[in-house]
């Protein structure tokens, strides 16, 4: 079944001592299986799997019927890796995306707080050194608003996670409000790597 996951940028796995993985290579492991523990791990989506991104290689891989599920995460005996693409500009539009839309919804006013989703996307076009960055990023931070659009730039993959977790807990969000979010949140990421995965196996 097909399923995604994010590698490190060298294209080791986030966790383990196993070598870098290659495009097509498939590996199996026997024996019992424990989620988080081992076991090859997946999830259901790219949305689900950035939950556990500790870099920016987005995988579309090929696994055995996962023995286990936790949510948002399976584990298998087996997994192969269709196809890799470094994800880093298309999560940072991403972060961006959703820290704009939260900002507005939250009906933010500080010029410091939509300033660092400006200069972040400055950055990820290559507009922007990434010390004009970190310092918008500390100005923002020093407003309360801004703390919704403010994300440590070393990481792309963090800062997709750190803007989709603050666009789902924006203040007085309701419960529908909060599914509606999460909901555009998938849609958008999902248009965003179809676009990035175009003319690959899906």
């Amino acid at each position: 079944m097909k399923a995604y996951k994010f590698l490190r940028n060298d294209m080791r796995s986030g966790s383990g001592d196993e070598p870098a993985w290659k495009i097509g290579e498939k590996r199996t492991i026997r024996g019992k299986l424990l989620i988080c523990s081992r076991g090859y791990h997946s999830s259901p989506s790219f949305y689900d799997a950035l939950g556990y991104a500790e870099g920016n290689m987005a995988c579309i891989v090929e696994v055995t019927r996962p023995q286990h599920r936790q949510g948002d995460k399976y584990v298998s005996s087996s997994c192969t890796i269709i196809s890799c693409k470094d994800a880093e500009k298309v999560l940072r539009t991403w972060a961006c995306d959703c820290a704009e839309r939260a900002s507005k919804r939250a009906k933010v006013t500080d010029e410091r707080s939509w300033n660092v989703i400006k200069v972040a996307r400055f950055y990820n076009e290559g507009k922007a050194t990434k010390e004009e960055w970190d310092a918008a990023w500390a100005a923002a931070w020093a407003a309360w608003d801004a703390r919704s659009a403010a994300w440590d730039a070393r990481s792309a993959a963090g800062a997709a996670r750190a803007a989709a977790g603050a666009a789902r807990s924006a203040r007085g969000a309701t419960w529908a409000a909060w599914a509606a979010e999460v909901k555009w949140q998938k849609k958008h990421l999902d248009k965003l790597m179809k676009t990035l995965f175009e003319g690959e196996p899906e």
